[in-house]
């Protein structure tokens, strides 16, 4: 099994979760909170931004020939309407390096964390960022845009919604929970798997382990840092208006990226499950394929790719989304591991917007065996391959991640990377993961 030299094989990083010491933003603070719902702030994080060489290196020499990363909103305007010049230069010369090594540059404008000032005024929930991001975009675009083909302007754009459902469930299973306590019967044995299992139903690390004293303490901290005891940061959760704040900001951003360069091909990615169901449970199966998908493709006609993540499948019964089946096995995220979801979701996603060129541009597991991420990959390979020779225009595929990171409010305890890192003196690890996907292609 091996791919063509125009296939897009490679792999992807977000600016937060590698490069270390990002201060002016939201994640930053909500870090070092003395609340904070993190398990450990992100501090020099794998010190990507100043061993970028050396790891988009280590990329090319594996033989993957694309790199898709995030450039930091917060560190390219640090205050509203501020633009450094001294950082857009520095994702300029990562950019360059991608270049120098053979590496096709994908870039995503914003990817989860936002400049404070933003939040400080509404966040994501104020109309004002809408024309705040496509002046982000377009700032970029001038900056970089003759450097790059590729443009993802917002990653996991449906994760608003996603946190949203997320934390219902976990609000109805707490419920539950104080119900039972209440009848006097022992829950205990049902609350860490409770709590496992909501945490595993979303594609992004969150932590619902603090007690609730804690987190009204952070709420009151919140307040003192942000004006807000919930801060509308892109990963919280939001309703329907929030989203759709989400979607201008999209089409205003592509719009203001094509005004600079109508070359650039300019997309958007989602979070998507492989929605399955089991007897009566179709209705709600197709109810939260409309809400992580389906709504979105009036916003996405224009687009020129769709960025593709899938990591799991979901699985759904009459009364909603159904346990992981007994003795399958987890990854540390406490997703299901079920690699067969990346075919199953490009099929989908192809039948619903036939000829929109298809990205990967993300798909991983987290575990500590090189050898399951190995095989993960194999089978997720394989079903992109039969799309293909299906004619289905997968144009790319980035796995997750380039190097172990920072896993949002997990910490570095969960291992996506294709690269170890030492995080006391830096050094890369290379996992044999690395150059088995760098075999996958033609050279």
């Amino acid at each position: 099994m091996t791919f063509g030299k125009d296939f897009m094989l490679g792999a992807a990083t977000a600016a937060h979760q590698v490069e270390g010491n990002n201060r002016n933003s939201d994640y930053w603070v909500m870090e070092n909170m003395e609340y904070s719902q993190f398990v450990e702030p992100s501090l020099d994080a794998v010190d990507h931004y100043h061993h970028f060489e050396e790891d988009i290196r280590m990329l090319a020499r594996a033989g993957l020939n694309t790199y898709r990363f995030s450039v930091e909103w917060a560190r390219i305007e640090p205050q509203m309407g501020c633009f450094d010049e001294g950082e857009i230069q520095h994702y300029r010369e990562v950019i360059r390096c991608c270049k120098e090594y053979g590496v096709e540059p994908v870039v995503t404008l914003m990817h989860f964390t936002s400049p404070i000032w933003l939040i400080k005024m509404g966040g994501w929930d104020n109309e004002e960022v809408v024309a705040l991001f496509a002046r982000y975009a377009k700032y970029v675009t001038e900056q970089l845009g003759d450097e790059i083909h590729y443009i993802c302007t917002i990653n996991e754009a449906n994760m608003r919604l996603q946190i949203g459902a997320l934390m219902e469930r976990f609000k109805k299973q707490m419920m539950a929970r104080m119900a039972a306590g209440a009848a006097g019967t022992n829950g205990n044995a049902a609350k860490d798997d409770h709590k496992d299992s909501v945490e595993g139903q979303v594609q992004v690390g969150v932590n619902l382990s603090d007690p609730m004293e804690r987190m009204k303490l952070a709420a009151m901290e919140n307040v003192k840092l942000f004006g807000d005891p919930q801060p509308h940061t892109f990963v919280s959760a939001t309703d329907q208006k929030g989203d759709e704040i989400v979607m201008k900001a999209h089409k205003a951003a592509r719009e203001a990226i094509k005004n600079v360069n109508p070359d650039l091909k300019v997309g958007i990615t989602l979070s998507l499950h492989d929605c399955q169901y089991t007897d009566g449970g179709k209705e709600q199966a197709d109810k939260e394929w409309e809400e992580e998908f389906g709504h979105y493709r009036a916003f996405l006609q224009e687009d020129d790719f769709f960025g593709l993540q899938n990591y799991t499948r979901s699985v759904y019964g009459p009364e909603g989304i159904l346990p992981v089946p007994e003795g399958a096995p987890l990854t540390l995220m406490d997703y299901e591991v079920y690699p067969e979801a990346l075919e199953h979701v490009i099929r989908r996603v192809h039948e619903e917007m036939p000829g929109v060129p298809i990205m990967v541009t993300e798909n991983g597991i987290a575990t500590s065996d090189d050898a399951q991420r190995i095989a993960f990959i194999d089978r997720a390979l394989e079903g992109v391959q039969r799309c293909l020779e299906d004619g289905i225009p997968v144009i790319g595929y980035c796995y997750w991640s380039l190097l172990d990171n920072f896993e949002w409010q997990k910490g570095y305890s969960l291992t996506f990377g294709l690269c170890a890192v030492n995080r006391a003196t830096q050094e890369r690890i290379p996992k044999k993961s690395l150059n088995y996907l760098g075999s996958k292609i033609l050279h």
